[in-house]
């Protein structure tokens, strides 16, 4: 399968879901990627695989331009849709791919990606263009889904998400995000560990699951040794998954 092709493919179709989710709305994290970005107005910014727009609106206000860069015709059209109704207007909406940007080199003071890049197939090219986009000096805010390091845990969670949604290609461990980021050129400056609850049925529902497909994940998670169990706070109630708790991984890293 083409997993660019099962991106547009999944987000097309759920791209309104993804504005008004409240995991990506609402979440703490933005508020703090927003403060370690450490924006100036003077600043030009992109907030690659932009999604629901939520950090490119939050940018907004506090920098010179956002660049709103997305695969999927449809979520892009969405992202814009909810950042002009809050009266953004230095906002502009490139249909573009986050591993082959349609961008010069040293453009950028500020590359965003959040809650994003478990879905791209070539981490690495990804990580180079956004190094190659930015400004030396520029920072790179990174915020997404993180596997624990141990691999009964990356398994398990890696195997659900890709169960949940096929466009999910991997959740990577904190130490390989360290690893691809400074082999790069980047220096990390700052990094912040969140826990994600999820609240099952809405983590189905996002994805706009079968009852069978439900049905499965269920059946993995609740058949899950107690390790598993405790490690992800899995919350069953009658048979059925009422929740359970992931962990993010939220990075600031500067291009010398």
């Amino acid at each position: 399968m083409d997993t660019k092709k099962d991106v547009k493919s999944q987000f097309g179709r759920s791209a309104d879901a993804y504005v008004s989710s409240k995991l990506h709305r609402l979440g703490s994290d933005l508020k703090t990627l927003i403060e370690m970005a450490r924006c100036e107005k003077s600043d030009i910014a992109l907030d690659a695989a932009t999604g629901g727009g939520h950090t490119a609106n939050a940018l907004a206000p506090l920098v010179k331009k956002v660049t709103s860069l997305d695969l999927t015709p449809e979520m892009l059209a969405s992202a814009e849709k909810f950042i002009i109704a809050n009266g953004h207007k230095n906002v502009e909406f490139i249909e573009g791919d986050a591993e082959n940007m349609p961008f010069d080199d040293d453009t950028f003071d500020i590359v965003t990606c959040r809650i994003a890049p478990h879905h791209f197939p070539n981490l690495n090219v990804f990580i180079k263009e956004v190094y190659r986009v930015l400004k030396p000096g520029g920072r790179f805010l990174l915020n997404d889904n993180a596997a624990p390091e141990k691999d009964k845990f990356d398994q398990f969670y890696n195997t659900i998400e890709k169960l949940r949604d096929y466009s999910h290609f991997r959740a990577w461990k904190k130490t390989e995000w360290f690893q691809m980021l400074e082999m790069t050129g980047f220096e990390i400056f700052e990094m912040h560990r969140f826990e994600k609850y999820f609240e099952f049925d809405d983590w189905c529902r996002r994805m706009q699951l079968t009852d069978e497909e439900i049905k499965n994940l269920t059946e993995i998670m609740t058949g899950a040794d107690e390790e598993i169990q405790q490690k992800f706070r899995i919350k069953i109630n009658n048979d059925k998954i009422e929740s359970f708790q992931g962990e993010a991984v939220l990075l600031s890293a500067v291009k010398r």
